[in-house]
């Protein structure tokens, strides 16, 4: 192996493209500010279990593990940011029970990439909310999605919606136990209505749950999914609640393409309600996905309502906007010492000014602007 070569589905980035994804990054992060959210930058590494691995088993499998030379302790590299956040408000912040608003932007790495053209080094950017349960704080959170998206995309975007409280109150109702559950979960996210019937018929339960599940994976399309839902699915309270939110985020973006798909469960373990995703027209994938997750910070001591989303920024390389360097002003190396005052004086007003050699350089080659001497004064010609 060459010593210049990189692990598979890890690459470089290289000028042009870094300083794209820097200005868009930076772009984000003012967006976020200007909703009042506050940047926070948790560790790359922490105690595994303090990366929830041990309750998430996809996330744990994302994980890659290390051992501490100092305490002997496990460590894991993060995988997802939302975990750490969850953490800091719920211990760090626990002094404010009101809401917080806290965003990131930071590279995650995964054991296995995501798919086969996705990179093993996210650099994942997100919000998320906390200390507030009602849908408006999951409206919020979605309105900054989109708003969010337009910075890295200018594809219309379509709104993918789910709740997983429709699927978790009807195995509730029917008394499935939790590995009953977790079998059916897949097949729920495939679709694949006849092994659904073919599971639930060798366990006791009655035909009314029987044929709940089956029709599941059918309710999926358009905003009418949703009275189609109220008329066909049991009358369970949490079911109607599951449908109330559902119709309030539609309410909230009515220009927005909608898709609701009610056996979209496709989620991290920690997520426990409304799911939300964006897709775009020529991606393969969602380009960011969000939903609820009420209750993770108990695990750090504070069980918080919070909902939030984030995305791969570095899926957008090629797409952001140009942030296009300014030419630089070159000054002869055998000035830079007199000229070190009026050098610095044009740094501090953003001025690029690159020490010239004499050699072929990149960020001058194309330039014509130079710090030359005249009449005792240094000015910038050309």
């Amino acid at each position: 192996m060459q010593s210049w070569q990189l692990p598979e589905y890890i690459a470089d980035i290289l000028p042009n493209s870094a300083r794209h994804l820097e200005s868009a990054k930076e772009q984000l992060l003012a967006l976020f500010r200007s909703h009042g959210f506050e940047l926070v930058h948790p560790p790359m590494m922490e105690y595994s279990a303090s990366l929830l691995t041990h309750i998430d088993a996809g996330l744990s499998l994302k994980t890659i593990r290390i051992v501490d030379q100092i305490s002997g302790r496990q460590l894991g590299i993060r995988a997802d940011i939302t975990p750490q956040v969850a953490r800091i408000d719920a211990h760090l912040l626990s002094a404010n029970r009101g809401i917080n608003r806290l965003c990131y932007a930071g590279s995650v790495l995964h054991a296995r990439p995501e798919g086969f053209l996705n990179t093993r080094e996210p650099l994942q950017v997100g919000a998320e909310l906390y200390g507030y349960e009602g849908i408006a704080a999951d409206i919020e959170l979605i309105g900054l999605m989109l708003e969010s998206l337009k910075i890295g995309t200018p594809d219309d975007l379509l709104l993918s919606l789910g709740h997983l409280g429709i699927f978790r109150a009807l195995a509730a109702a029917a008394g499935l136990d939790s590995e009953q559950a977790a079998a059916l979960l897949p097949l729920m996210q495939d679709k694949d209505t006849e092994a659904v019937a073919a599971l639930t018929a060798q366990w006791p339960v009655d035909g009314v749950w029987q044929k709940a599940f089956a029709l599941l994976p059918k309710l999926y399309g358009g905003r009418e999914i949703l009275s189609r839902a109220r008329t066909q699915l049991p009358d369970l309270p949490a079911v109607a609640h599951a449908l109330d939110a559902l119709e309030a985020v539609c309410t909230a973006f009515p220009q927005q393409s909608v898709h609701i798909d009610l056996s979209e469960l496709r989620a991290d373990s920690y997520h426990t309600g409304l799911l939300y995703a964006a897709y775009g027209s020529h991606a393969h994938d969602a380009l960011a996905r969000g939903g609820r997750y009420d209750g993770l910070g108990k695990y750090f001591g504070t069980a918080r309502p919070a909902t939030g989303f984030s995305f791969d920024l570095r899926k957008f390389l090629g797409k952001l906007p140009k942030a296009e360097r300014g030419q630089a002003i070159a000054v002869a190396q055998r000035d830079v010492r007199r000229a070190a005052a009026e050098i610095e004086r044009l740094r501090a007003q953003g001025e690029t000014v690159v020490i010239d050699y004499g050699l072929p350089c990149n960020q001058t080659q194309n330039s014509s602007r130079r710090l030359i001497e005249q009449d005792g004064q240094w000015l910038v010609c050309g």
